[in-house]
């Protein structure tokens, strides 16, 4: 079920084409077009700091992919609410959920003006199943959980999968990113599921420092993490075979003509699955 009605309407915003988005210069670096001059230096830059980066951001979609796949054919879930969700890439989640079970359940949450102009193209469900976009906060977990829309589309009495790709790293230790993922799976119901992945240097820590120094440097705040770190954010989930792991080796059996050839220090991306229990 499309429902197009769940976009909000907003005044004008201005996108600041000038100054680089995160969301854009992601979307460039996996060959999109929905991107403008600031974001391509950004991009270009942050490449020259580490030529692997377009590879790590590919394997981390890939991941996302994977690991929906998985759950819903194999852990039979139904509910994803997908947060940080981005500027449309096909396959998007819902995609891959519903290409496996079309009455798949999915909320996307973002509070880009950029994401919300495309936030049609991931409205597009399956007569099935639904689709909805939430424009709200990753740091305001209690807007998402509190809102009416969510709870319309997700039933919490059932697991959900919480899906956080690729955003946490845009939210700073002061901002205590691992207390917002509690409370959003405090909400959740027994059997949900956490899928995340945390930006990392400890693969290649010099390269990875300067992509840093790029973001930072361009307004763009990205905070690198290690596994200790990544760790903590599972804290009091049971993490599923084989734990916290870079991207391209969370089940790579799942996918095996992709990844091959890539090196461990092509890749700054932890990822982990983690089940919530009774």
């Amino acid at each position: 079920m499309t429902r197009a009605h769940d976009v909000p309407a907003r005044p004008p915003v201005d996108l600041r084409v000038d100054v680089p988005h995160s969301a854009r210069v992601y979307d460039y670096l996996l060959g999109g077009k929905s991107n403008y001059e600031a974001d391509r230096a950004a991009g270009d830059a942050s490449v020259r700091a580490w030529p692997s980066l377009p590879t790590s951001m590919r394997e981390t979609r890939v991941f996302m992919h994977r690991v929906t796949r998985h759950l819903a054919a194999e852990y039979g879930m139904r509910q994803f609410l997908d947060i940080g969700t981005g500027i449309p890439t096909p396959p998007n989640l819902h995609e891959v959920a519903q290409g496996v079970a079309p009455e798949c359940r999915v909320v996307y949450v973002d509070n880009d003006p950029i994401v919300l102009v495309h936030a049609q193209a991931l409205m597009k469900s399956t007569p099935e199943g639904s689709t909805a976009y939430l424009d709200a906060d990753f740091r305001d977990p209690e807007a998402i959980v509190g809102s009416s829309l969510l709870r319309e589309t997700l039933d919490l009495t059932r697991p959900v999968v919480l899906s956080l790709i690729a955003i946490v790293h845009f939210v700073l230790d002061e901002d205590d990113p691992q207390g917002i993922v509690r409370r959003l799976m405090r909400d959740l119901a027994p059997g949900s599921v956490l899928a995340l992945t945390v930006f990392t240097g400890d693969s290649n820590p010099e390269q990875v420092a300067g992509v840093g120094r790029e973001y930072n440097a361009r307004g763009i705040p990205l905070q690198i993490r290690d596994k200790a770190e990544t760790e903590r954010f599972f804290e009091g989930l049971d993490l599923i075979d084989p734990g916290v792991t870079l991207v391209h080796r969370w089940r790579p059996a799942l996918t095996p003509a992709v990844g091959d050839g890539v090196r461990d220090s092509d890749i700054a991306m932890y990822g982990g699955v983690a089940i919530k229990r009774g």
